[in-house]
């Protein structure tokens, strides 16, 4: 079976200085990078996504600038896939599941930016492409989120995003656990 690692979203603007900073990107990025290394040097196929704002709709990621670019850290060489994504699920209007049909790809590896957001919406719609997941949660960051006058913390945001894709959706790991 052959399994592709899909990093999701890991753009500047997610970063300190950028225009929508999440709690502890830099370590989600590390651990991204971790799977990147061993996809690489396995061969394995590997596909990044990149969001890119139309229109006024958010405040981040708008064409042209810094905070649009795939972060350093987890940069595609050349010859790696990158899928530009106008919306949270990386399938909607985009040619990731074709893409992952040349390749052969029968199941998902997946790292990125925001557990609640675009991680929850892709893998949801890759499952229902017929996609098994793995979820890398230590490879995957979010931020604090308020309801109301109720404010959820982010690492509560994103083990309660974890927990609920945990089992149906996917199988939810650690970049330890995943490669070992």
């Amino acid at each position: 079976m052959t399994t592709a690692l899909l990093v999701i979203d890991i753009q500047n603007d997610y970063f300190s200085n950028g225009k929508m900073a999440l709690t502890n990107p830099e370590q989600a990025a590390q651990k991204a990078a971790k799977l990147l290394t061993n996809f690489r040097q396995t061969g394995a196929p590997i596909f990044h996504v990149q969001h890119i704002t139309e229109g006024e709709v958010v405040p981040f990621f708008h064409p042209n600038t810094e905070g649009v670019e795939i972060h350093e850290s987890v940069r595609p060489l050349e010859g790696e896939t990158v899928i530009e994504k106008h919306m949270p699920n990386s399938f909607f209007n985009t040619n990731l599941h074709e893409k992952l049909q040349e390749q052969g790809v029968k199941e998902l590896i997946v790292c990125g930016m925001m557990s609640h957001m675009c991680i929850d919406a892709t893998v949801r719609a890759a499952v229902e492409h017929g996609y098994p997941c793995q979820v890398i949660e230590d490879a995957c960051a979010t931020t604090t989120l308020q309801i109301e006058d109720k404010i959820v913390p982010a690492e509560h945001v994103h083990y309660a995003f974890m927990a609920a894709l945990n089992g149906i959706y996917a199988t939810v790991k650690t970049t330890e656990a995943f490669l070992k």
